[in-house]
């Protein structure tokens, strides 16, 4: 149902666009034939609305990786330097809160630790809502402040870094499907303790998963159907420890390629003395009101990075000082 309304969502919006388009399209000329200029107006901004909306939805088109839909969490780390960098990280939390707040988005904290003296050393926020992980996926990395720090006494320009690390909500409920064609089931007589009916019918149950190789065994019970069903019920718990552990591995690999938090491994720079401007270090974007961006205004990276990974786009744009 989920998807179908998405669909339903898309397919309208495509429909509102050639609607709007052919109004506009029809206000220009008729205001052409009759000589009314404020319907001229009015259809071409009719039209700009369009190709701006059309822009927009062109990048949401950019999200069709398996888990964009997802919820995510956004976690906020400070570099080194103390208090300056544990407010740089106060910071980008709040940036991103802001971001998700301007699109109705739902924010939790889930994790926080207070700085020793202000900010944060770290937190974790948990981000509601439709695509927040597909628009927040390419912000991991280092981000990097300069400015005059308020904490410095002799009003000295600083150089501060924090990490940001986005990654998925996943729903821990797996359903684990087993075919009985992958199984080999075999019945035997079970040993040990039991009575004489126990030593003496095929009640013990033994099951091999051959794609995974795992083997489960039942014999508890006098009855063959019981410990069938247990059998099963053991082998289910099997794979899903196998599936578990192959998520830990994959989380524990994501985690090792964490880049250091520093120089050379900032994704973008925020300058604010001695002027102002913000930019991104892998596609080149700039925007020359940091108070905006810090304010939750970060579409237009999120809009370039995003068309980098699928498109490809600049690289190896120079640092700013």
């Amino acid at each position: 149902m989920r998807e179908r309304q998405q669909l339903d969502e898309a397919v309208q919006a495509i429909r509102k666009l050639e609607r709007d388009l052919e109004d506009g399209a029809t206000l220009i000329e008729l205001g052409e034939m009759e000589g009314d200029e404020s319907s001229i107006r009015e259809g071409e901004a009719t039209i700009v609305a369009v190709e701006k909306e059309a822009a927009s939805r062109q990048v949401e088109t950019l999200l069709s990786g398996e888990a964009d839909g997802f919820d995510t969490y956004v976690e906020v780390h400070a570099g080194a330097g103390g208090t300056e960098s544990q407010d740089w990280a106060n910071m980008l939390q709040r940036m991103y809160a802001r971001w998700a707040e301007r699109r109705k988005y739902k924010v939790d904290v889930v994790e926080w630790t207070d700085g020793e003296e202000a900010g944060i050393k770290g937190a974790t926020l948990l981000i509601k809502g439709h695509n927040a992980y597909g628009w927040l996926k390419t912000e991991s990395g280092v981000h990097r402040l300069v400015r005059i720090s308020p904490y410095d006494s002799n009003a000295r320009r600083h150089t501060s870094f924090a990490s940001v690390w986005v990654y998925p909500v996943i729903d821990d409920r797996i359903e684990i499907e087993i075919k009985e064609s992958d199984c080999r089931i075999d019945t035997y007589r079970s040993s040990g303790a039991g009575g004489q009916h126990v030593n003496t019918t095929d009640s013990a149950v033994r099951i091999t998963h051959n794609p995974t190789g795992i083997v489960v065994a039942c014999q508890q019970e006098r009855s063959q159907h019981k410990n069938r069903a247990t059998a099963w019920n053991m082998l289910r718990a099997r794979l899903y420890e196998a599936e578990l552990k192959k998520r830990e591995e994959k989380a524990s690999a994501e985690a090792a390629a964490k880049t250091d938090i520093g120089w050379g491994h900032q994704i973008r720079s925020y300058v604010l003395q001695p002027y102002q401007l913000v930019k991104d270090l892998r596609t080149g974007t700039q925007s020359t009101d940091p108070d905006e961006v810090l304010d939750g205004a970060i579409d237009p990276f999120m809009e370039a990075s995003l068309a980098q990974r699928v498109y490809g786009g600049a690289e190896g744009v120079e640092d700013i000082d």
